[in-house]
């Protein structure tokens, strides 16, 4: 971003609670910076979703930043995720302004902008966490974390826990769950009767190869972050 648009958006955010990602929250964030609202138009075009929209980018950017910083050798894989979901969330800040993104994205005009929102942010989570996988792997590694993630951001906004700890407990699980499914997946890849009943589908899904590197750095959020080792 650029430092005028990290400067309406700044401003944005202090009218987004009363005014949502909108026109007007907008407009005011432009009069806030002494900006006129034309070339404030240039930079976020489409107005309060495209406000929406670098937000979660901010996010997932402060995110990336925070887990490349750990040490993360001393995590088990399942901790790392968790600990990448969580940094995200924390990342957020402010759960009015989530919850107003969520309204926004539920609208059907900017439904996809959502969706390519949250896979951009699993994208970056298994990127920064150092996945190299090529096949249909590379697609259900993030539609499985998006679902995650998504889930934990709902339940977050709800959650009045102290430090939101009844959220990383449902983290937590949903994570158990999702290895779990893949150690009987892994188990059944190692089974003779149910690698044949799977061959077909197998061979139609191994067509499936990820995209090419190049072509990711235009997703939501996405860095060039170094590849920590995965232990």
């Amino acid at each position: 971003m650029t430092d005028q648009s990290d400067a309406i958006l700044d401003a944005a955010l202090l009218h987004v609670p009363f005014d949502g990602w909108s026109d007007a929250a907008l407009k005011a964030a432009a009069a806030d910076c002494g900006i006129d609202l034309a070339t404030a138009r240039t930079v976020f075009p489409r107005g309060g979703v495209d406000l929406a929209l670098a937000y979660h980018r901010r996010g997932d950017a402060a995110m990336a930043a925070r887990l490349l910083a750990e040490d993360l050798g001393q995590f088990r894989f399942r901790d790392r995720i968790a600990l990448a979901v969580r940094y995200r969330l924390e990342a957020a800040e402010d759960r009015e302004l989530v919850r107003r993104g969520t309204t926004l994205f539920a609208l059907p005009p900017y439904a996809a902008d959502g969706a390519r929102a949250i896979w951009g942010t699993a994208d970056l989570i298994w990127n920064t966490l150092g996945d190299t996988s090529q096949d249909y792997n590379w697609y259900t590694k993030r539609a499985t974390l998006a679902a995650v993630y998504s889930s934990a951001v709902l339940f977050w906004l709800g959650d009045d826990s102290p430090g939101a700890q009844a959220t990383w407990s449902f983290l937590d699980r949903r994570i158990d769950g999702v290895m779990q499914f893949e150690r009987i997946k892994g188990a059944l890849a190692k089974n003779p009767l149910a690698r044949a009943a799977f061959a077909g589908p197998r061979a139609v899904l191994s067509c499936l190869k990820a995209p090419a590197r190049a072509a990711q750095t235009d997703l939501p959020g996405y860095l060039h972050p170094k590849t920590p080792q995965q232990g």
